[in-house]
């Protein structure tokens, strides 16, 4: 995968949350995920078809996400609610969205976001390519960026 992938994904994560959450985001060092199906209990998903394609899954532990889409809709929640979930694909959503500004030469269209909860799931990531995923630390609890791209064939 090129890193001409990631960095779109990393500056759009920290504007994200410091723009809609006022949350500041700490990353630490992008990392190619040879256990790609070990994710966090809630993961929102984005797919990109185009000249390249692939997917994005934002993932979270289970208070983590409850705590960040309070923050998000400035409502309080307390367990793991449809409107949660919803708002864990908004901010997936918004994501992709941003760093699609720069990544105009590869003409990507963006998927509506999905939202997976549990322990046992898995996504199908694009076949022979790496899952990056960029983790990211936070006062509301960490989180992970998980990206896998290719060019079109």
């Amino acid at each position: 995968m090129k890193a001409v992938f990631i960095n779109p994904f990393l500056n759009a994560s920290i504007n994200l949350f410091k723009t809609f959450l006022d949350v500041k985001l700490t990353n630490k060092n992008p990392y190619i995920n040879k256990d790609a199906q070990n994710l966090h209990e809630i993961s929102a998903i984005i797919g990109l078809a185009g000249d390249t394609k692939g997917a994005v899954v934002l993932s979270f532990e289970r208070e983590t996400a409850i705590k960040m889409v309070s923050r998000f809709s400035k409502k309080n929640y307390f367990a793991l609610t449809r409107e949660v979930i919803d708002g864990v694909g908004e901010l997936v959503n918004i994501l992709a969205g941003n760093a699609k500004k720069d990544l105009l030469d590869f003409k990507l269209t963006i998927s509506l976001p999905g939202v997976i909860t549990g322990s046992k799931y898995k996504i199908n990531w694009p076949k022979d390519v790496p899952v990056i995923t960029i983790p990211f630390e936070s006062e509301l609890g960490d989180f992970t960026v998980n990206v896998s791209l290719k060019d079109k064939d």
